[in-house]
């Protein structure tokens, strides 16, 4: 497999254009997505039993083969009532029209702030003003995924290539996300695109549990968005064999596809909101993937243990007490904790028992960028990977301020 830096424009026969159309004051706000030929669709979407407008449409819409994406940044549509689910399905047949095909095949998203109705005067225009500079090189992609930023501090893209059938396949990506992140997804958006010809059955079980053991396993600050959308679209053009069997090829899709979602997700919880942390928490030994699953995510949605990482005190007492909580089964007299990180390794807690450690070399750990939590059980032998970012003062800052 090989990694390169790419995005959604990377792979056979899909366009992007980004714009700044007046939504927001300054920045890129309207992005599009085109396939040349229509293409598999696949989704995952907020847990959040509120949905904004453009969730509820592209659920409605995703089993249909897709043309293009619409997306805005600086409004979710959310908690918008009827008039928002209007101005989504009227955005999707702006877009249609202009592709010239039905509204119908074509999905939209939006992000930004809650319980306000779109300016669609200048929405509309935008979608119209932007079609025209759709182009299927890496700039036009770039400007994309600077357009359905909001409190990002840069855009997240990724691409890889893999040879099925002999053919080269792509899959290129990019996402949004930096605050309202918590497992089951967040003000999170990700858009994938792939010259892969797939099934969608098979497009589906491969997006959804890859879904599962990235965007499902990040935290910012423990609040679940109303607009959560991961898309993939596959449109045939590499020319493999279709994918319609668990085989060889889709193992290997799966893989290509993990690598994306895992490169896109850490980069989200990286750029989290004021932080200056990123900690990746490695549970094993678990009873179930259930359980390390939830011990995982318990410990980076820990706002003490979070605010314990900003200060860089190694109280990992904050992490047995987050574990204990998580709703997992486990013996706390056999829990193993180890802090690490390019700064050494120290553990601080073996089989149950405190270690008495050198606060010198643990200050020395936690002064890094990344901290590794590994959290060592004796139930069994599942593990999971969870990642969150620390709790600043800046995060405060940030969302005190966010409407203005």
């Amino acid at each position: 497999m090989k990694v390169f830096d790419g995005n959604v424009t990377s792979a056979t026969g899909f366009k992007a254009a980004g714009n700044a159309v007046g939504l927001k004051k300054v920045k890129k706000d309207m992005a599009l997505i085109t396939s040349e030929v229509p293409a598999v669709a696949a989704g995952c979407f907020t847990s959040n039993i509120v949905k904004a407008a453009p969730v509820l449409w592209d659920m409605e819409h995703i089993d249909n083969k897709i043309c293009g994406i619409a997306v805005n940044s600086g409004n979710a549509n959310a908690c918008t009532g009827e008039q928002g689910l209007a101005d989504a399905k009227t955005t999707a047949a702006c877009l249609a029209e202009l592709m010239g095909c039905n509204e119908d095949n074509v999905l939209v998203c939006s992000t930004g702030v809650i319980g306000v109705n779109l300016n669609m005067d200048k929405l509309l225009k935008g979608v119209k003003i932007t079609y025209p500079m759709l182009g299927d090189d890496a700039e036009s992609g770039a400007n994309a995924a600077q357009a359905i930023m909001t409190t990002d501090t840069y855009p997240k893209t990724i691409a890889v290539e893999i040879t099925l059938d002999g053919k080269k396949v792509t899959i290129g990506g990019m996402a949004k996300g930096s605050g309202m992140i918590n497992p089951n997804m967040a003000t999170m958006l990700c858009f994938i695109t792939t010259d892969c010809a797939v099934a969608k059955p098979l497009l589906d079980k491969a997006l959804k549990e890859c879904v599962a053991d990235t965007f499902n396993m990040i935290t910012v600050d423990g609040d679940t968005s109303t607009n959560d959308t991961v898309l993939v679209l596959a449109n045939g053009m590499a020319q493999n064999a279709e994918i319609n069997t668990e085989n060889a090829d889709y193992n290997a899709f799966k893989e290509a596809l993990m690598a994306v979602c895992k490169d896109l997700a850490v980069k989200v919880v990286d750029d989290g909101e004021g932080a200056t942390k990123l900690m990746e928490v490695h549970v094993t030994g678990a009873a179930t993937v259930e359980d390390a699953r939830k011990i995982a995510s318990s410990v980076t949605s820990s706002n003490l243990f979070k605010a314990a990482l900003f200060g860089e005190d190694a109280n990992w007492g904050r992490v047995l007490c987050a574990m204990g909580y998580s709703g997992a089964e486990f013996d706390p007299m056999e829990v193993t904790i180890v802090f690490r990180s390019e700064g050494g390794e120290i553990k601080l807690m073996d089989e149950g028992t405190p270690i008495v450690f050198d606060e010198e070399l643990a200050s020395k750990i936690l002064k890094e960028h990344k901290i590794y939590i590994d959290i060592m059980l004796k139930e069994g032998g599942s593990e999971a990977v969870g990642w969150g970012c620390d709790l600043t003062y800046d995060y405060v800052k940030i969302n005190g301020d966010y409407r203005s």
